[in-house]
């Protein structure tokens, strides 16, 4: 197992996301505790001195967590993106993207330069090799990531979600599986998940894993500035460094003329 140490205290790299069916009603319930994930994003803008304010925070870790679970759903070899485009409760772009091949998700926010939407909307991604890429378009109402993503099941799965979170960063998601029991779905609430393997016969069909790791280096942003460079006159604009901040994480990479010379 994968460790790292932080504050002289051990913690799990990656989460672990259970993918359990339940007999009877037909449903697919996945849970995980998704502290490993939270500690590392906070750890990764520690690193280039980056803070969210807590509302900010707030929302895109849960939208995380849910984006994770919605993975687990699906075939192990998609790859998937979701833009949520806000007004309410706050004026941003939550950006979050992962696969279950990479074992990997990442996310940021944006708050500068959005453009407001008459209603808050999701932007949806996938892509499989040897497929085209499927784009999906979804109004949300609502004012947190469970009701967003309960809203993207019914629009864009076609089928009935339920997002519930449990203590200590535990999240849970239900879904429907072909003749659901809905009535059994829609009645879900913290209690009944906390004691789901105690009052349901489940089995626990798969895990995968999962950490906050996207990727980028200086090496793969300097081939697409060296691009630029042909159509720019000057990117660095009479300054000796260009700082670069990565779409997937916000990353901060400072270049110099040396750099794009090479």
């Amino acid at each position: 197992m994968n460790l790292h140490y932080m504050s002289e205290e051990m913690v799990e790299e990656f989460v672990t996301v259970e993918s359990i069916f339940v007999r009877g009603r037909n449903c697919l319930a996945l849970r995980a505790k998704f502290s490993p994930l939270f500690t590392d994003y906070y750890l990764h803008l520690m690193q280039y001195g980056l803070r969210n304010e807590e509302i900010y925070d707030s929302l895109l870790k849960e939208l995380m967590a849910y984006f994770t679970l919605y993975m687990v759903a699906r075939p192990w070899a998609e790859q998937h993106a979701w833009t949520v485009n806000l007004n309410t409760p706050v004026v941003a772009n939550l950006f979050v993207s992962g696969s279950s091949l990479t074992e990997s998700v990442v996310g940021r926010v944006f708050t500068q330069d959005v453009k407001e939407p008459e209603e808050n909307t999701l932007y949806s991604t996938m892509l499989c090799k040897g497929q085209e890429p499927r784009y999906s378009v979804v109004p949300i109402p609502g004012a947190s990531p469970a009701q967003w993503v309960e809203e993207f099941y019914k629009q864009s799965e076609q089928r009935t979600a339920r997002c519930i979170e449990l203590p200590d960063e535990c999240y849970t998601m239900v879904t429907a599986q072909p003749d659901a029991d809905e009535e059994w779905l829609n009645s879900l609430n913290q209690e009944k998940m906390a004691h789901l393997e105690e009052n349901e016969n489940t089995r626990v069909l798969e895990t995968r894993r999962f950490r906050f790791y996207c990727g980028c280096t200086l090496d793969r942003i300097l081939p697409t500035l060296k691009a630029l460079q042909e159509k720019e006159k000057d990117l660095f604009q009479g300054e000796n460094e260009l700082e670069i901040t990565c779409p997937r994480c916000a990353a901060i990479y400072r270049v110099t003329r040396e750099n794009l010379e090479d």
